[in-house]
């Protein structure tokens, strides 16, 4: 009873320790949801003092605001494009295209098989003997698409 009614006596304080304790444990257990509701706790907080409302409207002010943040930060992230300086990274096929190779094994209905480096390759295009020179002009899947140099 003492926490409800000491709750009670400082409303727009305990909004406000209430929203620190959330940013606090955004630093514990990151992931941008508590962040977001901490604000929202401050804010409710800081209404408060200008204007004191009941603990249902104090709540729904709370929510709304924690809800309404949370989806406008997963929006904004969500559509910005990742920086990044390996774009191409854990996509092996297509960090290959624009690279020539001689055919292992000659493309006979529209298949055959290349090296590079340690891995054998499959690949895709017109009908060539073995030992053709190629380029490798774009993938699908683990199968290359390759074009005659020439």
């Amino acid at each position: 009873m003492q926490i409800i009614e000491f709750i009670a006596a400082n409303g727009p304080w305990s909004w406000i320790v209430a929203g620190l304790v959330l940013l606090a444990l955004e630093l514990v257990l990151p992931g941008g949801f508590l962040l977001w509701m901490g604000i929202a706790g401050i804010v409710t907080g800081a209404m408060l003092f200008f204007q004191p409302m009941g603990w249902p409207l104090q709540w729904l002010i709370f929510g709304v605001l924690s809800l309404a943040a949370i989806l406008v930060w997963l929006r904004y992230s969500r559509s910005r494009p990742q920086a990044t300086d390996r774009p191409l990274l854990n996509q092996r096929a297509d960090q290959l295209v624009g690279q020539e190779a001689v055919l292992e094994q000659p493309i006979a209905q529209g298949y055959g098989r290349i090296v590079l480096g340690d891995t054998l390759w499959r690949v895709s295009g017109p009908d060539l003997p073995a030992g053709a020179k190629v380029r490798i002009v774009g993938s699908s899947g683990a199968v290359l698409a390759v074009e005659p140099v020439g």
